[in-house]
């Protein structure tokens, strides 16, 4: 799964596809690549982006000036017209809208989009699980831990593997109930999203647990903060340019311990060591 951030702020590529022209362009470099879907996302999710939906590898107060969140009319200009494009372009392209609002992944869907990718684990959007149930499209339940502006007072995870595993099986027998079909469902374990630097490991480690749960596995690990500061050096974590071998071999590992889909950046690297890994695996 290649990631197009059509978005001006995302941690590790905001503003360079905000244009939906580049963005297209980017999209079908990643399929040329060897992505078999592309991952389209309008508001960033980068550590301390929002309060009411955001991601973080360490609990830290979120500064007033980041409680903002992008609006649904805003959301839906980024991020429509590069699902359209893609479309006319790229008929046989595999589309993933990457969005928490319920409105947003039903316009998205009827644009072209197959997949609805939600960091919120359909919970922030009160309408989410009724749309997906009437869209029968797709659909990633993703893992987060509380909230950002709870993550300063959350105790630390003693077993993060269970606790994950845990609450995606509350949170997946809640989209059944709501009308989801058990085939259209992928779950993300939500690498980084929640979770301490210290917590992403032992969950990569214990990613095969989750096949417990039987459900296809989503893992999105592709530069993250805890890569970073797995690689640190004289005490200074590696910078997100500096993020791609270790992400290459955390997303191997996630491949042997078998997740079957990797939502990455650089997809080319990873298309070809998912080809060996796939042939260990």
């Amino acid at each position: 799964m290649g990631i197009v951030n059509v978005t001006p702020d995302s941690f590790s590529d905001g503003g360079l596809h905000i244009d939906s022209g580049a963005a297209v362009a980017h999209a079908l470099r990643l399929l040329d690549d060897g992505a078999d879907i592309i991952d389209v996302g309008g508001e960033s999710t980068r550590p301390g982006a929002f309060v009411s939906a955001g991601v973080s590898d360490l609990p830290q107060p979120i500064p007033p000036a980041a409680e903002k969140t992008v609006s649904e009319k805003e959301e839906l200009a980024r991020v429509i017209p590069v699902i359209s494009a893609l479309k006319r372009t790229r008929s046989d392209a595999v589309i993933s809208i990457d969005t928490y609002k319920a409105n947003v992944a039903r316009a998205a869907v009827e644009a072209g989009a197959e997949i609805v990718n939600d960091v919120s684990g359909f919970r922030w959007d009160p309408h989410m699980l009724k749309t997906l149930a009437s869209l029968k499209c797709g659909a990633i339940l993703m893992h987060m831990r509380g909230r950002p502006n709870e993550w300063a007072s959350l105790p630390p995870v003693s077993d993060v593997v269970m606790l994950v595993k845990r609450e995606l099986r509350e949170r997946v027998d809640a989209a059944l109930m709501a009308g989801l079909k058990r085939e259209c469902i992928t779950l993300d374990p939500g690498f980084g999203f929640g979770k301490r630097f210290g917590e992403n490991y032992p969950l990569l480690k214990g990613f095969e647990a989750l096949h417990d749960l039987r459900y296809p596995l989503a893992a999105g690990l592709s530069r993250k903060s805890f890569i970073g500061r797995a690689l640190a050096r004289n005490g200074n974590d590696a910078p997100v340019a500096d993020r791609l071998f270790g992400t290459l071999a955390a997303e191997t590992a996630a491949i042997l311990k078998g997740a079957h889909i990797i939502r990455t950046h650089d997809v080319r690297a990873c298309a070809d060591a998912a080809r060996l890994a796939d042939l260990a695996a």
